[in-house]
């Protein structure tokens, strides 16, 4: 098992390099990087009030950048070097865990992530949680009862959850329960004055604010979950010690929890670590912005969108680095949930 975890770690060299390769080749085609977002703020393009005033007295807008100005500004970005210097300096400040410094934010990219990690926590682990809670005890009811009424409904149920989009059953949510009903807020994590709340009034605060999120982000997760409980305990269910146990005269509480469980539930034991993880680090994007929730999956997008490369780097070596060991934990839950695994074969 040692030789196959020391595999597996410098596998992640290779993989992280060219994910990050690929990544940063990519970027040097994308038109509107920061150099050229500057020099248009220069150039009046961005600046439409102040042309907007002038316009009576034959104001032009500053029509050209020097280029002593616009070699200062590559400078300033690091764009006066070559695309594989750049590189190979990335790759050193990656190796110190170092994550760089935000073009457009006067932030280093780890300040950032921890600043707006916790609402993506807030949103990530109650959605794990309750997915896990509802879902696991559902999917073995629904193996118990196989064909039955309560069967066919509660899978109609949750299929139709898991086809309405989130961001839809968002828009839903807020214009019922939060526009004409006004029961839950529209927007943000907590109150503007939740610094001057009690403790026990803080804790109903947030939960009054992320009670539509978590219900818009969980809804979908329901029938991924459910259907995999069923259909593993379904195939344990039939298998033939099922049956021995069973002649045993053991009853079907202690075959079902006893026996069938342990083995049913090693699909969703082993997949828990990255899920559990994946919590932590993805954010919904529609969700948190429909919601007006500052977490990492509105940061990733701005920073997409205003060619925040930094932050578009850093962010995607440290969620693809978790990843990768996320799933090697994942693999070595196989052999603590079924010993009989052997990495060597």
């Amino acid at each position: 098992m040692l030789a196959y975890i020391f595999k597996r770690l410098l596998l992640m060299i290779p993989t992280l390099f060219g994910v990050l390769l690929m990544t940063f080749v990519v970027i040097q085609f994308v038109p509107g990087g920061p150099v050229e977002q500057m020099v248009a703020q220069l150039q009046g393009r961005d600046t439409g009030g102040e042309g907007a005033a002038a316009a009576g007295s034959g104001y032009r807008g500053r029509q050209g950048v020097d280029a002593a100005r616009i070699a200062e500004i590559k400078t300033l970005y690091g764009f006066d070097k070559p695309p594989v210097e750049r590189f190979w300096m990335m790759l050193k400040q990656f190796a110190q865990f170092d994550l760089g410094k935000s073009f457009f934010y006067p932030k280093d990219v780890w300040s950032l992530i921890q600043e707006k990690l916790p609402v993506s926590i807030s949103l990530g682990l109650w959605t794990f949680f309750l997915s896990y809670l509802i879902s696991v005890p559902l999917g073995i009811a629904k193996a118990v009862r196989a064909g039955s009424r309560f069967d066919t409904l509660t899978s109609l149920l949750v299929l139709v959850g898991y086809a309405i989009p989130g961001f839809v059953l968002g828009v839903a949510l807020l214009v019922v329960f939060g526009g004409q009903l006004q029961w839950f807020p529209l927007r943000g994590l907590t109150s503007s004055n939740w610094e001057q709340l009690s403790w026990g009034s803080k804790v109903v605060d947030y939960l009054w604010h992320i009670a539509l999120p978590v219900l818009a982000s969980v809804l979908g997760a329901f029938a991924v979950i459910t259907m995999l409980t069923k259909n593993a305990f379904l195939e344990e269910i039939r298998k033939q010690y099922v049956l021995t146990a069973r002649a045993k005269g053991l009853s079907e509480r202690r075959v079902l929890y006893r026996h069938v469980m342990r083995n049913a539930l090693i699909p969703l034991v082993t997949g828990f670590p990255a899920a559990f993880i994946g919590a932590f680090f993805t954010g919904s994007l529609l969700i948190e912005t429909l919601f007006s929730l500052d977490g990492l999956g509105l940061l990733s997008y701005e920073s997409v969108i205003r060619r925040d490369y930094p932050v578009v780097l850093g962010t995607l070596y440290l969620f693809t680095l978790i990843g990768l060991v996320t799933k090697l934990i994942s693999d070595l839950c196989y052999l603590w949930v079924d010993p009989r695994v052997k990495f060597d074969q």
